[in-house]
């Protein structure tokens, strides 16, 4: 696959929908969760017309099978192995037509597609900002609960023993060196909560290091981290239970603290717009726990706020 060019070209958006729920356990109820609709809540908001990107559609994903546990493996692993490749292909196509890929999430796991994709398009090795209240360190054998969106951050680094773990073949999606983790507020410090070098090597800046007065330092740390010069580009990852859930309840595993609209944008803007960001992940937001579409229309204005029109003017 070509890569594409870094220089001399308009930078403008691809929507990709990612409607999967196949890597988030059930409600407590057993029904799944609905994670699939947000794709389609945040279209009905006008979201491609605001922020004048181009919609590629939706990669619809495998029926959900693990309503209960599997002993031995993640939920629904053949199954997002499958859809992690399709979506790959999807976001490929987005970042090589556009510059830029939005996918419209769906759980956490789909960062692992989105990663595929990016790394595809650009032909080499990427960096990847992951912006989550929680570490998403777990192995299938470690999890409680055996959800691959509190995986999803060891997978992308090739930890772990199951093959959402090789998806990129011989080389994880993303080296650990490469990734810093932003605004985990839950726990330990992630080198603290596994004794492995993959751990250890991702920057992890949580929340309070954000909001320190040296933020803007540990922000730049890790942009020097994602603009590297042997990598070809970055990806975010945006889980937005990092939000303040004063302002997004609507997540499964809401953790108090946490940034609101607003300090979010501020971090997010340097990033989106910096001439080596391939794209975006939007992940967690459950329409099933938003019954009034408030955090819909928070989502859809933080995103326009973050691509406005000055956005399309910037030259790769």
């Amino acid at each position: 696959m070509r890569a594409i060019a870094t220089h001399r070209r308009v930078k403008s958006i691809g929507i990709v929908g990612a409607p999967s729920a196949l890597g988030i356990r059930p409600y407590a109820s057993g029904e799944a969760r609905h994670l699939d609709r947000a794709p389609g809540v945040l279209r009905a908001l006008c979201l491609a017309d605001r922020i004048r990107a181009v919609d590629f559609g939706d990669v619809t994903p495998p029926a959900y099978r693990d309503y209960l546990r599997p002993i031995g493996r993640a939920r629904n692993e053949p199954e997002l192995a499958a859809y992690s490749a399709a979506l790959g292909e999807r976001v490929t196509t987005a970042i090589e037509s556009q510059g830029f890929a939005l996918v419209l999430g769906g759980d956490c796991s789909i960062v692992l597609g989105s990663l595929l994709g990016a790394r595809q398009a650009a032909g080499g090795p990427i960096g990847l900002a992951y912006f989550d209240a929680h570490a998403d360190f777990a192995t299938p054998e470690e999890s409680r609960n055996g959800s691959v969106a509190g995986m999803s951050l060891a997978l992308a680094v090739g930890h772990g023993e199951t093959p959402l773990a090789c998806l990129a073949g011989c080389f994880p999606l993303v080296e650990a060196g490469h990734v810093a983790l932003l605004g985990r507020r839950e726990g330990k410090e992630l080198a603290d909560l596994q004794a492995d070098r993959a751990a250890a090597a991702i920057l992890d800046l949580s929340t309070e290091a954000l909001e320190d007065e040296p933020g803007k330092a540990a922000l730049e740390r890790a942009m020097e981290r994602l603009t590297a010069p042997a990598l070809r580009g970055f990806w975010i990852h945006l889980d937005v239970d990092v939000l303040n859930p004063l302002q997004m309840p609507a997540v499964d595993s809401p953790v108090p603290g946490g940034p609101t609209l607003d300090a979010l944008m501020r971090l997010l803007k340097p990033l989106v717009r910096h001439p080596k960001a391939l794209g975006l992940d939007l992940a967690i937001y459950d329409p099933g726990l938003d019954p009034d579409r408030t955090g819909a229309g928070r989502l859809a204005g933080l995103l326009e706020k973050l691509f406005a029109p000055s956005f399309h003017r910037m030259q790769r």
